[in-house]
């Protein structure tokens, strides 16, 4: 998108960040932003800053920031997040915003609600990685009653279902889909059926593993940026135990979303896709919302 005109500083509550940032268009604008190579080589991000708060039992503040100097992406993004486990159940874990400034001026443009963002933008990711990575005929299922019962009101026309036993939900799916903050795997690679597609996207710590090293030695291995090799607890462990190099991952979500690595090879060829959510996908999730806001009149 070209750089906006003048606006006054906006407010993006939860609420209007799903109206601003359909899933289509959310998708289609990372899908272009990555594959853009100007843009994508333009874009600065240097590695979350985690802070151990002193305040409760693993509380930890993230600090998340990323610029481009790029016209078509002028701004300056920092995502503070705040982890308390302590939280739950009484509240949420995690909270944040998202401060957005001019990258040419450094004016302060926007406050967006960072917890919705990080949400959208991430199941954005793994919906541009699975449409790029799964075969034609792949079905998302879900284990979960209450997100079986959301799903299917917020999606008439989707079946879901949940699953009794989750060694039979994935030996018979097309697609796994995991987002949890385990330390033990979770996801038995050997129970992975031909053609399947797992997509990791809970783990974001070295400690942290949703699925065992048999997972990463039978799929052909793709991440979202190459953050992913040092803060994945997955890849981590594999490298370390000497299932897979660094050489063995296929591609990221950029040289995917180019073209420039080959993406699923065959039917029957197992995928696995690993984010761990960077500053990027952020930046450019602000952005999208922030024209939208300003187009549609905010402020």
């Amino acid at each position: 998108m070209a750089a906006p005109p003048q606006h006054p500083f906006v407010y993006i509550d939860a609420a209007a960040l799903h109206s601003l940032l359909p899933f289509p268009s959310l998708i289609a604008h990372l899908r272009a932003g990555l594959a853009h190579p100007d843009l994508a080589a333009g874009i600065e991000c240097p590695q979350r800053v985690s802070l151990p708060l002193p305040t409760a039992p693993s509380a930890a503040l993230l600090l998340m920031p990323s610029w481009c100097a790029h016209p078509s992406l002028p701004y300056l993004a920092l995502k503070a997040i705040t982890s308390l486990p302590s939280n739950a159940p009484r509240l949420p874990s995690v909270h944040g915003a998202v401060s957005l400034f001019s990258s040419t001026t450094g004016i302060p443009l926007a406050s967006i609600e960072g917890s919705a963002l990080t949400l959208l933008r991430t199941a954005a990711v793994s919906a541009l990685a699975a449409s790029l990575l799964v075969p034609p005929h792949a079905r998302p299922r879900s284990k979960s009653a209450a997100l079986a019962a959301r799903l299917r009101d917020a999606h008439p026309g989707l079946a879901v279902e949940e699953a009794g036993a989750m060694d039979e939900a994935v030996a018979a799916a097309d697609i796994v889909s995991c987002a949890t903050r385990s330390e033990e795997p979770i996801m038995r690679g050997e129970l992975l059926r031909p053609g399947a597609h797992l997509d990791l996207v809970g783990s974001f710590r070295p400690a942290m593993r949703e699925c065992d090293d048999e997972a990463l030695r039978r799929g052909r291995v793709f991440i979202d940026f190459e953050a992913a090799m040092e803060e994945a607890g997955e890849l981590v462990g594999a490298v370390q135990h000497g299932v897979m190099r660094r050489s063995d991952v296929a591609g990221t979500l950029a040289e995917l979303a180019a073209g420039t690595v080959e993406g699923r090879r065959g039917d029957d060829e197992i995928t696995v896709f690993k984010s761990v959510g960077t500053a990027v996908v952020d930046l450019l999730a602000a952005q999208l919302a922030y024209e939208h806001s300003c187009s549609a009149g905010g402020g």
